[in-house]
């Protein structure tokens, strides 16, 4: 019987995703053995808590709370970085790269703001660093833009990349309620994080495009070129009045390229029920990549969780063993070397159609204002949809979906709006529609 070759593994951070890694490699080391031709082997698991019960059974023996030292035992060929965020993660993930071990990581955050960095010192001392789990959990869109689309000029992709909004959005949809309140149920379920800002407020679904975006166009992302709002206080009514016009809200993040630039965005956005995004339920993620050779192509499955985030993991840590075993050399971050620096386009410039819901002064002639208002910034109107309300009612609700208009002439013509003594009574409220053209 042939012995294999053994790959030593470290992991970083012992925590759900770094126990499903450990799981993993228990329960199928075997099949991957069988299946690479070599076998990975852990050699350690480092975190400052040990005695947290994890529901997978380590030797004690491979515990320690001395990430760097393990970093640098000989017998540890490859390190996986689990533990989040840019401080000691960064410290750890640069010690491995320039003792020449390859990392393999899930930190989009990291990826997001010292990717180039990280990239930079992994070319320097001949290794590599792999994070098909840092975007969409499970989902395969990594690889498949590196090496399945490689041959394609990616046009556009759009994402739905936070399990816990899609959560939120689909429970405001499907029950009628009111943002807090599921946000405190996705909190009680475990789906969102006690402080949620990271995922209420975009952040996360932003470092994700950021590393999409990177792979996408062959250029580092600087977080203040990605155009950010999250769902934070969004309203079950305008939820309620999308879906009488069919759209849903998702939370998505937008990629575009073209003659303009490059458009990097995530927003809040209402999609047309037919649309496949708008079928992504629950805490499930999709990504739709637009290549100017393969067309449309889409990718969905399950966006986070221990068991979804070690599958990619461990697939990338598959990867990384027979790149040792071949000793095949460090494949790069960028699908292209840019001859010219990315521009990014200003988000002002941006033309979409839009959802408009302002609360009205019920009087007469104030429906003709308030178009005459639109008109005279070259806003067009698709349709308009004004809710009953008493027949006192000073103020009542009215949708409008525009036409195609720049996201200036929409901020402008707003501002021109609540500077109408006595037209509306509070803020209005716009969000992008996405036609996909």
């Amino acid at each position: 019987m042939t012995r294999l070759k053994k790959f030593g593994v470290a992991v970083l951070g012992f925590g759900t995703v770094g126990a499903g890694v450990v799981e993993t490699l228990q329960k199928n080391g075997d099949l991957l053995a069988e299946r690479l031709g070599v076998r990975l082997v852990l050699r350690g698991v480092a975190d400052l808590d040990l005695t947290t019960d994890r529901g997978v059974t380590v030797d004690p023996e491979l515990l320690t709370t001395d990430a760097a030292a393990l970093i640098e035992r000989d017998d540890v060929d490859v390190v996986v970085e689990l533990i989040g965020g840019t401080g000691v993660a960064r410290q750890f993930t640069l010690q491995a790269l320039k003792a020449g071990k390859p990392v393999v990581t899930a930190n989009k955050k990291l990826l997001a703001e010292y990717g180039e960095e990280l990239h930079r010192v992994a070319e320097e001392h001949q290794t590599e660093i792999h994070f098909e789990a840092a975007v969409g959990g499970g989902i395969p869109i990594i690889k498949s833009l590196r090496e399945g689309l490689c041959g394609n000029r990616i046009q556009s992709m759009y994402g739905i990349l936070n399990g816990t909004c899609n959560y939120i959005l689909t429970r405001m949809e499907d029950e009628n309620l009111p943002f807090d309140e599921v946000l405190d149920a996705a909190q009680k379920a475990g789906y969102a994080e006690a402080e949620p800002s990271l995922d209420i407020d975009g952040l996360d679904t932003a470092h994700k495009a950021a590393v999409l975006a990177s792979l996408a166009y062959g250029c580092t992302v600087p977080l203040e070129k990605v155009q950010v709002a999250g769902i934070r206080g969004l309203s079950a009514v305008d939820i309620a009045y999308a879906a009488d016009m069919g759209y849903r809200i998702k939370l998505l993040a937008i990629l575009q390229s073209g003659d303009h630039g490059v458009e990097v965005s995530v927003q809040p956005t209402l999609l047309h029920h037919s649309h496949q995004l708008a079928a992504v339920s629950g805490v499930y993620n999709a990504v739709l990549v637009e290549g100017d050779i393969v067309g449309t192509t889409l990718y969905y499955g399950r966006g986070a969780g221990r068991e979804a985030t070690a599958s990619a993991v461990v697939g990338d840590l598959a990867d990384t063993a027979l790149n040792l075993q071949a000793g095949g050399r460090r494949r790069d971050l960028s699908l292209v070397k840019e001859k010219a620096p990315v521009v990014f386009r200003d988000p002002g410039d941006i033309v979409s159609r839009h959802y408009l819901r302002v609360s009205m002064r019920n009087a007469s002639g104030m429906m003709a204002r308030l178009a005459t208002v639109l008109g005279d910034h070259e806003i067009g109107i698709d349709s308009i949809m004004q809710k009953e309300a008493p027949l006192d009612a000073a103020y009542v609700p009215v949708i409008i979906v525009t036409g195609p208009a720049s996201e200036r002439a929409m901020a402008d013509a707003l501002a021109t709006i609540a500077g109408i003594d006595g037209l509306i009574d509070q803020a209005p409220v716009m969000y992008r529609i996405e036609d996909f053209n």
